[in-house]
């Protein structure tokens, strides 16, 4: 096909997912002349699978997506239709926001404020080609032949990299949701010189509402306080008519279906090949793998304010599809169920992440950066804070700059990046609490507290923003020592009445009103009636961030203290083009898996998987000597 000149840019992003919007926005809000293409624009930032944000981990790392500017917080708040905050009942260590929202509303939402961000252009292509010239990305060809040029750009394709479809003994190349797949691209990567690996997700089947009966299920009501991903949507925008969803359960029966059918499971006859999701399974998995279990949960989920489609989550399948319609009838409130459309399962490329630096640029293409499920992630929320680290990097790459780093110990989205390109993956990753050795420090309350000084910094913070973030700063700073200079005693007007009433010890002597709020039963809402503010009560998530501070001030301590102590190993930079071959003493092991890491620092050496404590003393002395041998150099 004859090629063309279709026009010169600062940054390409292909895919318009939710790696590939994030990364689009910041790549363009940063000044950058940016294209955006995309297989379909019907499918900008479309949810194939559970119409949600957010959750544990995943709910974090949204609030850290808005404060560093972008756009995920923000959307959801406008287009959710039920919002609840998890784990209440545990530490704010561990507390995230989870959204059901309207999945056409989202996708409609976010191609808007696409079209709408200057520096931006959208456009549907399916890209074919990169174009490389001496390890130097150029551009890339789209399969009508047009020729888009940069010095930069990021690959977002996710599932639907060589794509292909299971339901059953059919199976069939396809992107998510019956779209096009994305196949000449993943051929070039190969050609390229790139490794890729085979993954595999899947989706639940969509039954007709009007078919469910809701009386034989459990309502799942939203929250009615306030609350909201983004630090910019204030409380008032609150929906209070949220829709519910409803729990169900499987049975025995449901559990007895399944093993019966096991031989026509793609997954256990063979026909699927790619790696799922450790922590997402499919039914028929959870049935072999907890066969203990007598019932696993089901939650229906609307998928929208208007359409009559429920999303059942917890029964991804890739069973045939009769086979699929008798498991739903066998569960309760399901009995009438009528199908809209079938589970399934997909197969799709990931670029190995072991291929890419902390910069999300990949290490055998200079100006090639990629983002989302094709580094081997999975849900939305992983995908776009990939994407907005690569579209932050990418702008920088063009501009000259230095990389955009984020350290585990600022961001649960730097703890991701770190575990991918350290660690890799051999399975879906996916975010979890546990995998934050610092997690008390990156809440889902203070992440503005932690990022949005960087986004300022970033330029994609704006000063307006800015400004109100100062002044939220300040004002926790000035009520923090408000309350270190108020001494309390039995006589303060209120204060014996309110210990009573929570079952409190009563004062004997005087106490400062930070001594007493770190009490676990005394609350600062409480408090505050007792020695109120002259200006007034602060807004709730300041009024928040004063209590947590407070009451978790000694374990904070603590959590700093052991990031300090690994500061000076992240800060000792291990020289690009050091020869591992040179360092004596280093075991075998140690040695080729740094050779293929390739590690920035000591402290990310440290963390790379057969690499122990005694390998690292070696090459701190050694890169402390300063004589570090260097590849290419030549050897006697």
């Amino acid at each position: 096909m004859k090629q063309f000149e279709a026009g010169s840019y600062d940054v390409i992003v292909v895919g318009a997912g939710h790696a590939g919007s994030e990364a689009a926005l910041a790549s363009a809000r940063m000044g950058s002349k940016t294209l955006l293409l995309t297989l379909s624009l019907e499918m900008v930032a479309f949810m194939p699978c559970n119409p949600s944000i957010g959750g544990p981990a995943k709910g974090v790392v949204v609030r850290e997506i808005d404060a560093l500017g972008g756009e995920m917080g923000r959307n959801i708040d406008k287009t959710y239709i039920q919002m609840r905050l998890l784990n209440t009942g545990k530490g704010p260590a561990v507390q995230a926001l989870r959204a059901q929202a309207d999945k056409q509303l989202y996708a409609q939402s976010m191609k808007q404020v696409l079209e709408n961000t200057e520096n931006l252009d959208l456009k549907q292509g399916l890209v074919t080609e990169l174009i490389v010239e001496d390890n130097q990305v150029k551009g890339v060809v789209t399969s009508t032949g047009a020729r888009y040029l940069s010095n930069a750009v990021i690959l977002t394709a996710g599932t639907s990299s060589r794509g292909r479809i299971i339901i059953g003994e059919l199976g069939y190349s396809s992107g998510p949701n019956n779209t096009l797949p994305s196949i000449k691209l993943s051929e070039n990567l190969l050609e390229l010189g790139f490794e890729l690996a085979r993954f595999k997700t899947g989706t639940p089947p969509r039954i007709n509402k009007n078919s469910i009966d809701f009386d034989q299920t459990e309502i799942q009501p939203g929250d009615e306080k306030p609350n909201h991903f983004s630090f910019l949507t204030p409380d008032e925008n609150y929906k209070e008519d949220s829709v519910p969803c409803w729990l169900t359960h499987t049975n025995e029966m449901t559990h007895e279906i399944i093993r019966g059918n096991l031989h026509r499971a793609p997954m256990f006859s063979g026909i699927v090949e790619g790696v799922g999701a450790r922590y997402c399974p499919s039914i028929e998995d959870k049935i072999v793998r907890f066969s203990d279990k007598p019932r696993h949960q089901i939650f229906i989920e609307p998928e929208g304010l208007g359409t009559d489609e429920m999303y059942v989550q917890g029964l991804s399948t890739s069973m045939p599809e009769d086979v699929q319609m008798e498991i739903l009838h066998s569960i309760k409130g399901l009995e009438n169920a009528q199908l809209m459309r079938p589970g399934y399962a997909i197969e799709y490329d990931v670029v190995i992440p072991h291929q890419l630096t902390l910069s999300l640029e990949t290490k055998l293409i200079n100006g090639l950066f990629t983002a989302g499920q094709m580094n081997g992630t999975s849900g939305y929320e992983e995908a776009a804070g990939q994407g907005l680290i690569a579209g932050i990097n990418a702008s920088l790459k063009v501009q000259g700059k230095e990389p955009f780093i984020m350290k585990r110990s600022e961001g649960y989205i730097g703890v991701m990046i770190d575990d991918l390109v350290t660690k890799g993956t051999t399975e879906p990753y996916r975010l979890l609490t546990s995998r934050a050795e610092y997690r008390l420090l990156l809440r889902h309350d203070n992440a503005d507290l932690r990022l949005t000084e960087m986004g300022y910094q970033l330029g994609l913070v704006t000063q307006e923003r800015y400004n109100a973030f100062i002044n939220k700063q300040n004002l926790i700073k000035l009520e923090l020592e408000r309350l270190s200079n108020i001494r309390l005693t039995p006589k303060t007007p209120g204060l014996v009445d309110y210990l009573d009433s929570i079952q409190s010890t009563q004062l004997k002597d005087g106490i400062l009103a930070v001594d007493l709020l770190k009490r676990p039963e005394v609350r600062y809402r409480d408090l505050i009636r007792i020695i109120p503010r002259e200006e007034g009560p602060l807004e709730r998530q300041i009024a928040e961030q004063i209590e947590i501070q407070i009451k978790y001030a000694g374990y904070i301590v603590k959590a700093n203290q052991r990031v300090d102590k690994m500061k000076s190993m992240e800060e000792k930079f291990i020289p690009e083009d050091i020869d591992y071959d040179a360092v004596d003493s280093l075991a075998t092991e140690a040695r080729d898996r740094l050779k293929k890491i390739q590690p920035s620092t000591l402290g990310q050496a440290s963390r790379v998987s057969g690499v122990n404590p005694a390998d690292i003393a070696i090459l701190t002395v050694y890169i402390q000597q300063g004589k570090i041998a260097r590849l290419g150099d030549k050897k006697e």
